[in-house]
C-alpha cells in the first residue's frame, strides 16, 4: 500500500506528542521506585515482598506491550494512546485507596498499563518517517524513558512534603490531562489513513504473529531484557539500594538514582543516530563490553583483605565511595541508553508491516525482566546480605549476551565467506531477511595519497582529521604513562613507607610494560584497522587512571597493588606504536616525516603536560566530594593525589569518543600478522631499533626518570617545578623539526643529533655533585639536560623520516618481481610495521634509564656510571648511522 509522504510538520507533531506522552507514562510506571521505600516501612515489608511491589507495574506493562502494539496497527495510534493513558490513570488515582499489601498488589498491576505505551508509540511513530530517519526518530521517542528520571527529581520532594499519596493524584492527574491533549492535537498516521481511506483491512492477528515464529528474534529480544529490562529494574532498585547502603536520605538517594536515569534515557536519541550511521553491530558491541566494565566495578562489594607478609599482616580496604558509584552508574546508564537504540533502530527496517506486533514482543521481553529482575535482587539480598549481588548478577546477564551474540556473529560470517562483512545483517537475528544499504562511512575502501589529484581533492582533510583526533589521543596514551612518575616522587609525602629501591623500580615498571605491548601494538592497526584500535587503545587507559585514582587514597594499599598499577600505566605506553602505525597509512611520502612528527611530538607533549598540569590539581578538590579525601602532609599541608589519575578521566573519555566517530579505517592498510613479519628478515628494521633507542629510548627514559634523579643529586630543589620543562622542550623540537629531515636528509640529522648528545651528557657529567664540588651545579645540570632533551626531539624525527626512505630503496632491491604499484604498498606496509615495532624496542628506555639510575646509585653512590654507559651507546649510535646512512658512499643513503 503507498502513502503519500509527511510534511515535516505532522512529523514533528507526532514525534512531539508521543515523546512527551511516552515521558509521562514512564514516570507514572515507575513510581513505586519513590512511593515503594515509603510503603514499605510502613507495611514492614521484607526485600524480597518489596521487590515484588515494584515489579509489578513491570509486568502488567511488559505483557500488555504485545496486544497493544497489535491493537496500534489495526485502529490507529491516535485512538489506543489516548484510551491506556487514561485507563493507567485511573489505576494510579485509585491507588490512593489500598491499604493492605495484596490489594497495593492489585492496584500495581493497574499503574502498570502506563508502560504498554511504549509498543503504541513505536509503531505510530514510525510510520510518519521513512526507514532511513527511523533510527533518530525511534531514538528521541525512546528518550521518554527521562520519565524515570522526572520521578526520582521531583517525587521525593512531594512524598516528603505532602505524602506518597499526593505523588499518585499529581502523576494521575498529568497522565490523564496529556491523553485529551494528544487525542485533540494528534492526527492518524500516514499507514492507517491510507487504509482508512482506501478501505482496506488492518492485518489478522495470526498475519502479525507470524514473524513471532523465527527463533532468531526471540534471541534478539534478549539483548533488550537487558538494556530496557535491567534499565527498569536499576531504575526502581536504586532509591531503595543507596538508602541501605550509603546510609543517605530519600532526596539524595532518588537525585543519584535520577542521574542514572537521565543518562539511560536522554541519549537513547544519539544511539539511534549511531545505529543509523555506524550499524547495531559496532553499538552492541560498545554497550555490552563497556557494561560489562562498569558492572565488575559496581558488583565488587566493600571487602577487607589481610595479607601474611614476612614482617607481619598487611590489612587493608577496598570500597566505592558514593561519588564514585554516582558516576558508574552514569556511565552503565550511557552504554544501556545507546543498547536500547541499537535493538529497536531494525524493527520497522525490517518488518515494516509487523512493527506493533514485533516492536510489542521485544519491548515486552525486556520490560519482563524489569519485572523479574528486581524480584532477583531482592532475593540474592535476603540469601546473600551483600547488596552488590544485583551488579554480579546482571554482570553474568551481559557475559552470556556478549558471548551469545559474538557466537553468532561469527557463525553467520562463516556461513557467507563469500559475503562482505558489511554486506551481513547488523545483527544475525535479520540473516536471510532483506539487508537494507547502509555504507560504512568509517571505512575508506579507495585511498591514494601519492595521487596528486586524489590527494588535493579529498585525501588532505581526511588525513588531517585523522591526525588532528590521533594527536589528542596519542598526547593522554604518553600523560598516563608517565604519571607515575610524579605520583611516585610524593608517595612518602603522604604516609607511603617504600624505600628509594622500591620507588625506582615503580617509576622504571611503566616503562618496561609500555615497551613490551608496543611490540604487540605494532602490529594491531592492519589487522583490526586504525580507527577501532586507536579506540580501544584509548578507553583502555580508563584502568590505570582510575585505580591510581582510589589506590593513593589508603596508606595501607599494598606495594603490589602499586606494581600492578604501575605496569597498566604501561598501556600508555603501548598506544604509541599503532598511534604511528596509522597515521603512517594517511600521509604520502613528500608529508610524510612532518606528519608523523606532529602525531608523535605533539603526542610526546603529555609528559610535559602531565608534569606541569598533575602538580597542580594535586593541591585542590578539583572533583569535590566525588574525587575523595585529601591526604595530610606532615608539615599540616592537604594533597588530593588521587587527582593525578582522576583528571584524565573525562578527556578520555571524550577521546575515545572522538576516535570512534570521527577517524577512519583504511581498507588497503589491511593485513595479517604473517604479512607484517616480514620485517624480522629485514635487516635494516633491527639497525633503526639501535638508532631509535638511542633518540627516543633516550627521551621517554630521561623523562620518566628526571624528576627522582634530580630530587636525589638536588634535594634541596623543587624539582616538580620544573621537570615538565624536558619533555616539553624534547615533544616541541621533534614536532617543529620534522622538516629539517625532509630538506637535508634524515640520516644526516641522526649522526650529528648523536655528536650533540655525546657532547650533552659530558656536561651532565660535570655539573653533578662530586668530591671536588659537593653541591654540584644545578643550573649548569639542568642546561645540559635541556640540550639532551632538545636533541632527542630532532633525532626522534630524523628517524622516523628516514624509514620510508630507507624500505622505498630496500622493496624494489629484495622483491624486484613485484611491479611499481605493489612495490609501493608493499614498502609502505613495512615501513609502517618497522616504525611501530623499532618505537616498541626503544621503549624500553623508560625502563632501563631510571633502573640504570637506580643501580648506580646502589652500587656507588651517585649516577655517573649510568650516564658513562649512555655517553657510549651514544657513540656507538653515531658510528652505525656513519657506516649505513649518512656518509657519501653509505650503502642505504637518505
Amino acid at each position: 500500500m503507498t502513502t503519500t509522504p509527511a510534511m515535516r510538520s505532522d512529523q514533528n507533531r507526532a514525534l512531539g506528542l508521543s515523546t512527551f506522552a511516552f515521558t509521562l507514562n514512564f514516570a507514572v510506571w515507575t513510581i513505586f521506585a519513590i512511593i515503594g521505600v515509603q510503603i514499605k516501612s510502613e507495611l514492614g515489608l521484607s526485600e524480597t515482598q518489596f521487590g515484588i511491589l515494584v515489579a509489578t507495574p513491570i509486568l502488567t506493562g511488559s505483557l500488555t506491550r504485545l496486544i497493544l502494539g497489535i491493537w496500534t496497527e489495526q485502529f490507529g495510534g491516535r485512538i489506543v494512546f489516548p484510551i491506556q493513558m487514561l485507563l493507567a490513570a485511573t489505576a494510579t488515582w485509585l491507588l490512593t485507596m489500598a491499604e493492605t499489601y495484596p490489594m497495593f498488589l492489585l492496584a500495581a498491576l493497574g499503574v502498570g498499563l502506563a508502560g504498554g505505551s511504549f509498543a503504541i508509540g513505536v509503531a505510530y511513530v514510525s510510520h510518519w518517517y521513512p526507514r532511513e530517519k527511523q533510527g533518530t526518530a525511534l531514538g528521541i521517542f525512546g528518550a521518554g524513558n527521562v520519565g524515570a528520571a522526572v520521578t526520582k527529581f521531583g517525587a521525593p520532594f512531594i512524598m516528603v512534603a505532602y505524602g506518597w499519596e499526593a505523588v499518585a493524584n499529581i502523576w494521575a492527574l498529568g497522565l490523564a490531562a496529556i491523553a485529551i491533549v494528544f487525542f485533540l492535537f494528534a492526527k492518524n498516521d500516514p499507514v492507517f489513513e491510507a487504509r482508512r481511506k482506501s478501505g482496506g483491512k488492518a492485518a489478522t492477528i495470526a498475519a502479525q504473529l507470524a514473524p513471532l515464529k523465527n527463533m532468531q528474534v526471540w534471541r534478539f529480544s534478549l539483548y533488550y531484557f537487558f538494556v530496557f529490562g535491567a534499565f527498569v529494574a536499576l531504575a526502581l532498585w536504586l532509591p531503595h539500594y543507596l538508602v541501605d547502603m550509603y546510609k543517605v536520605d530519600i532526596r539524595t538517594a532518588g537525585m543519584a538514582a535520577a542521574a542514572f536515569s537521565l543518562s539511560a534515557s536522554i541519549f537513547r536519541a544519539y544511539g539511534g543516530h549511531l545505529s543509523d550511521r555506524f550499524g547495531a553491530r559496532s553499538v552492541m558491541y560498545w554497550t555490552f563490553g563497556f557494561s560489562l566494565i562498569m558492572l565488575f566495578m559496581l558488583s565488587y562489594p566493600p571487602t577487607t583483605y589481610t595479607i601474611h607478609a614476612v614482617h607481619g599482616d598487611i590489612t587493608f580496604s577496598t570500597s566505592m565511595s558514593f561519588g564514585a558509584f554516582v558516576l558508574a552508574i552514569f556511565a552503565l546508564g550511557f552504554f544501556m541508553s545507546l543498547g536500547k537504540a541499537a535493538v529497536f533502530k531494525h524493527i520497522p527496517v525490517y518488518y515494516p508491516d509487523n512493527v506493533g506486533s514485533v516492536g510489542g514482543l521485544v519491548g515486552m521481553i525486556g520490560g519482563l525482566g524489569g519485572f523479574v529482575l528486581p524480584i532477583i535482587f531482592g532475593a540474592l539480598l535476603d540469601l546473600t546480605g551483600v547488596y552488590t549481588t544485583c551488579f554480579a548478577f546482571l554482570f553474568i546477564l551481559v557475559s552470556i549476551a556478549l558471548v551469545w551474540m559474538h557466537m553468532a556473529v561469527r557463525s553467520m560470517e562463516r556461513a557467507n565467506p563469500d559475503i562482505a562483512r558489511d554486506a551481513l545483517p547488523q545483527l544475525p537475528e535479520f540473516e536471510g531477511m532483506p539487508i537494507p544499504e547502509v555504507p560504512s562511512s568509517a571505512v575508506l575502501a579507495e585511498w591514494h595519497p601519492e595521487d596528486e589529484a586524489f590527494w588535493a581533492a579529498k585525501g588532505r582533510a581526511i588525513a588531517r582529521r585523522n591526525l588532528w583526533i590521533s594527536i589528542p589521543a596519542l598526547l593522554l596514551a604518553f600523560a598516563v604513562w608517565m604519571v607515575w612518575s610524579v605520583v611516585v616522587a610524593r608517595l612518602p609525602a603522604i604516609g607511603f613507607d617504600f624505600n628509594q629501591g622500591q620507588l625506582f623500580w615503580l617509576a622504571a615498571l611503566p616503562g618496561l610494560s609500555g615497551a613490551t605491548l608496543r611490540i604487540f601494538y605494532s602490529f594491531m592497526v592492519p589487522i583490526f584497522g586504525g580507527r577501532l584500535w586507536t579506540t580501544l587503545s584509548t578507553a583502555s587507559l580508563l584502568l590505570p587512571s582510575m585505580g591510581i585514582g582510589y589506590a593513593v587514597q589508603n596508606p595501607d594499599t599494598p606495594y603490589l597493588i602499586f606494581l600492578v598499577l604501575a605496569l597498566l600505566c604501561g598501556l600508555g605506553g603501548g598506544n604509541f606504536a599503532s598511534s604511528m602505525a596509522n597515521i603512517s597509512f594517511f600521509y604520502p611520502k613528500a608529508e610524510k616525516g612532518n606528519a608523523l612528527a606532529l602525531n608523535a611530538g605533539l603526542g610526546n607533549l603529555g609528559v610535559s603536560v602531565m608534569q606541569f598540569l598533575v602538580p597542580l590539581v594535586i593541591t585542590m578538590g578539583v572533583f569535590g566530594a566525588l574525587g575523595g579525601d585529601p591526604q595530610p602532609l606532615s608539615d599540616g599541608g592537604q594533597l588530593w593525589l588521587q587527582n593525578a589519575g582522576f583528571v584524565w578521566v573525562p578527556f578520555i573519555l571524550l577521546s575515545t569518543i572522538a576516535a570512534y566517530l570521527g577517524m577512519n579505517d583504511i581498507a588497503s592498510a589491511k593485513s595479517s600478522f604473517a604479512d607484517q613479519a616480514i620485517i624480522f628478515s629485514r635487516k635494516h628494521n633491527w639497525i633503526m631499533c639501535i638508532l631509535y633507542t638511542g633518540t627516543f629510548g633516550s627521551f621517554i627514559g630521561y623523562a620518566a626518570g628526571f624528576p627522582l634523579l634530580m630530587k636525589t643529586q638536588f634535594p634541596d630543589v623543587n624539582v616538580l617545578q620544573y621537570a615538565f620543562l624536558g619533555p616539553l622542550v624534547g615533544a616541541l623540537s621533534r614536532a617543529g623539526t620534522g622538516w629539517i629531515s625532509d630538506k637535508f636528509g634524515g640520516g644526516r640529522v641522526t649522526f650529528w643529533t648523536f655528536v650533540g648528545m655525546i657532547v650533552a651528557v659530558f656536561g651532565v657529567l660535570q655539573f653533578l655533585p662530586s668530591e671536588a664540588n659537593a653541591a654540584g651545579s644545578f643550573w649548569g645540570f639542568f642546561a645540559c639536560f635541556m640540550a639532551l632533551f632538545l636533541l632527542t626531539g630532532i633525532g626522534n624525527a630524523s628517524t622516523f623520516q628516514m624509514i620510508p626512505s630507507i624500505m622505498r630503496q630496500e622493496v624494489p632491491r629484495l622483491m624486484p618481481q613485484l611491479d611499481e604499484a605493489a612495490s609501493l604498498k608493499q614498502s609502505d606496509r613495512e615501513s609502517a610495521a618497522i616504525i611501530a615495532f623499532t618505537s616498541a624496542i626503544a621503549a624500553y628506555g623508560a625502563f632501563f634509564i631510571p633502573k640504570s639510575y637506580g643501580t648506580s646509585i646502589a652500587m656507588t653512590g651517585a649516577p655517573n656510571g649510568a650516564l658513562w654507559a649512555f655517553l657510549c651507546f651514544y657513540a656507538v649510535c653515531a658510528v652505525i648511522c656513519w657506516v649505513f646512512y649518512s656518509r657519501k658512499s653509505a650503502p642505504v643513503p637518505c
